[in-house]
């Protein structure tokens, strides 16, 4: 019988069976894609986040991230990061690396789809499979955490992110955060002539459309899109709880506030961990304690900023706000890197 079964092939779940194979478990991945899969994402990669990729053992290479920029049209504020760099790496050579790795650790990927779930005393059995646990990877929009019952209906207005990139040579190592009353526009460096620009708003709207909110990032972008535009959202999920009997909630399964801080890679790296330790102890019910522990200043602060960003009348005194008060800002920067 495996120990660990993985529903989703994402960071997250590879995260998860390689943290299993070092604890000297048996984790088989199950995913119906083939490597590496594309996402729409910020392509941000924290300095925690990969403190805990070179843990696993994962080189990703990239672009050197050195801190968080903020900027308005007539504003600009940044924060390096205290505890090393961070690293803008495209999410097709993440997933490469993390694929690469779980192979050279004897993790066994499956090409196949996780649809029903039944438990025992002793075990669980999910795509033709029989495990000890299974942890759910399966990202933002996850059918198991809807069909275990765990899924909450949130009411709040709903956003959504887009993502291209340009051929363009980057013109900070810093992540821009562009703000403006109708969204976001997070900049990330990815390679010497790439830059990956997502759009967060809780408008529906083309990506050009956005892009015009930001006249000055626009006048940057001199160089053409080389990739099309994908899309995510909503954004926002909730869970009633991480766990059910046999099965964890890892990665954006598990519950997801917004893609405005950028911490998602790390948050998910992190509670893979977590959860993989509370299975060696034979103790799953305690994941939930401990994701809500790891993940508490992400969705504070993501949360608070999300409501700011929604009201126009806010959203326009962030920038000027962090501005004037650059050590809170900075408190902010470190608490989430």
């Amino acid at each position: 019988m495996i120990d660990v079964l993985v529903a989703g092939g994402g960071p997250a779940g590879l995260a998860t069976a390689l943290h299993a194979t070092a604890a000297g478990l048996e984790a088989v991945v199950v995913e119906p894609r083939a490597a590496p899969v594309d996402k729409a994402c910020g392509e941000g990669i924290m300095p925690s986040g990969l403190q805990a990729l070179a843990g696993l053992g994962v080189d990703v290479g990239g672009s050197l991230l050195s801190g968080i920029r903020y900027l308005d049209a007539r504003h600009r504020v940044q924060v390096r990061f205290r505890d090393g760099a961070g690293r803008g790496v495209r999410r097709t050579a993440l997933h490469e690396a993390l694929t690469r790795r779980a192979v050279e650790r004897g993790v066994r990927i499956v090409e196949g789809k996780v649809e029903e779930v039944r438990q025992y005393a002793d075990s669980v059995t999910a795509g033709g499979l029989r495990a000890r646990w299974l942890v759910a990877a399966d990202g933002l929009h996850s059918p198991l955490r809807r069909r275990l019952g765990l899924e909450v209906t949130d009411r709040r207005p709903r956003r959504y992110g887009l993502r291209r990139h340009y051929r363009v040579a980057p013109w900070t190592d810093f992540v821009e955060v562009h703000w403006s009353v109708g969204g976001e526009a997070y900049v990330t460096p990815v390679g010497d002539d790439l830059v990956g620009v997502a759009v967060l708003s809780t408008a529906r709207r083309g990506f050009d459309a956005h892009l015009a909110h930001f006249p000055e990032l626009a006048a940057l972008l001199d160089g053409p899109p080389v990739t099309s535009v994908r899309g995510a959202g909503p954004l926002r999920q909730r869970a009633r709880r991480r766990t059910a009997g046999r099965v964890l909630l890892v990665g954006d399964a598990a519950g997801y506030t917004d893609a405005l801080t950028g911490e998602g890679v790390a948050l998910a790296l992190a509670t893979s961990a977590a959860a993989v330790r509370c299975l060696r102890a034979g103790r799953p019910q305690a994941y939930e304690a401990a994701w809500r522990r790891l993940s508490l200043r992400h969705r504070v602060l993501t949360e608070g900023l999300v409501r700011i960003s929604g009201n126009p009348a806010t959203a326009r005194l962030v920038v000027p706000a962090a501005a004037r008060m650059p050590s809170v800002f900075a408190g902010a920067v470190h608490a989430l890197q």
